[in-house]
């Protein structure tokens, strides 16, 4: 066996146990479900502008100006899905994971969310405009305890408080039996409750032991050690670039690399782009350049790789019979952004030649999105769009109609015909000198 094949060997071994392990798979089932309240989220900023404002909406018209009074609607929308999704991703979270442990129904990401709340303060400081002194209000949840910056606790609280709900409910003494007169439904509750109260409470006691020995809560710790250093790494652009090339060489060696690059991208990704939606929706500064917006317009048009691209050099200086057919077959496909037929079909999978244009093609274009994008050429994403979306349409509407974006993606697919033409060729020789033999 080559070398080549070792290789691909261990990193199939790689990717089969990484795939296979429990709490990716939980993590990706909980992000693939959360996304519709994500894009929910971002259509409603996208109507609050486009829609219900009266500065740079259909509003301004003095005959549709009533449509502001329309704006709370969509407000109210963007509030309770962008400012909650470590709330839903915790309840989700722990209903995957407790499936994974045999465990159905809905009542585990209770637990959880009880768990993850357990964990962070019931007050907050206000300090009004134009006075020196904070006061305290009680009672309630700060926002950074709902929204994306509690992500990485919740998702760890969710894991550590089912996996302890799980163990104790298989334990006989702490099972609580009632007599088979006794309803189903009721006896279940009753089945559940030590164990509830016992993760709780153990869960709830973790956070004031972290609390009354550090003077941080569990929040501050994880964020501070955690999500802002790999929010930060994603942020910049080397970041986002290894990510991106692990993702291709999976690809290359025939993995499905966006499944195994998806549960470090999905939270910090759809966390930033959640943030410039709410940012956007109140007028402020939106900081967040790179975000899943950003890694479908600029890297993946067409697919992984930028196979748009691809698709429309093997129509220019094909001459294979094979390539053109299944660029045929994959025409369709490819502008809505699925391009597996290519990837298998081609195959573009152990494939020295097509492989390096493959890998280089989204580094190259995400790296001029991103210059595009800091120079103030391209305007930063503030709406969530399905991938699904074709190209030019979905950096229209990802940056709420900003035409800077839809150049910089025009140039970027343009750019990658280019690439992608000269290794389309080298095949095409390839087959000429088989042929000769």
């Amino acid at each position: 066996m080559s070398f080549f094949d070792k290789s691909v060997s261990v990193l199939n071994k790689v990717a089969e146990k990484i795939n296979n392990q429990k709490y990716i798979i939980a993590i990706k089932n909980t992000f693939a479900a959360l996304l519709p309240v994500i894009i929910t989220g971002a259509f409603a900023t996208l109507f609050s502008s486009v829609v219900f404002d009266s500065t740079n909406g259909l509003a301004q018209i003095s005959a549709l100006s009533f449509l502001e009074q329309l704006k709370p609607i969509s407000q109210t929308i963007n509030y309770f899905t962008m400012n909650f999704l470590t709330i839903y991703v915790v309840f989700l979270l722990g209903i995957e994971v407790a499936k994974l442990n045999k465990i159905n129904g809905v009542f585990p990401g209770v637990v959880a969310l009880m768990s993850y709340l357990t964990l962070n303060p019931t007050f907050t400081e206000y300090l009004p405009e134009g006075q020196e002194q904070a006061f305290t209000i009680t009672n309630v949840l700060a926002r950074q305890y709902s929204d994306p910056k509690g992500l990485f606790l919740g998702m760890l609280a969710a894991v550590i408080s089912i996996e302890l709900f799980t163990w104790l409910g298989e334990q006989d003494k702490l099972k609580i039996k009632l007599p088979g007169t006794v309803p189903q439904t009721v006896s279940d509750s009753f089945s559940r409750l030590v164990p509830t109260v016992i993760t709780v409470l153990i869960m709830a006691v973790i956070g004031f032991t972290i609390k009354a020995s550090t003077g941080l809560y569990a929040y501050d710790i994880i964020y501070s050690l955690v999500q802002k250093p790999l929010e930060g790494l994603i942020q910049g652009l080397p970041g986002i670039l290894l990510l991106m090339l692990i993702a291709q060489i999976f690809w290359v060696i025939g993995i499905h690399g966006m499944q195994m690059i998806k549960p470090i991208r999905e939270p910090l990704l759809l966390s930033a782009i959640a943030v410039n939606t709410v940012a956007f929706e109140a007028g402020d500064a939106v900081p967040n350049i790179i975000n899943m917006p950003f890694w479908d317009i600029f890297m993946v048009y067409g697919g992984s790789g930028g196979t748009l691209g691809l698709l429309v050099a093997i129509f220019l200086v094909s001459k294979r019979e094979d390539y053109r057919e299944i660029a045929k077959l994959s025409f369709v496909p490819g502008i809505f952004n699925i391009n597996e037929p290519l990837i298998y079909g081609l195959p573009i999978m152990l494939n020295p030649i097509l492989a390096i244009p493959f890998i280089l093609t989204p580094l190259i274009t995400g790296t001029i999105g991103y210059f595009a994008t800091s120079l103030g050429f391209a305007a930063k994403a503030v709406v969530m769009v399905p991938w699904p979306v074709p190209a030019l349409i979905n950096a229209y509407i990802a940056t709420a109609g900003n035409l800077g974006a839809v150049i910089t993606q025009l140039f970027c697919i343009i750019l990658s015909v280019l690439i992608y033409l000269p290794f389309v060729q080298l095949a095409n020789r390839s087959v000429i000198q088989d042929k000769k033999v």
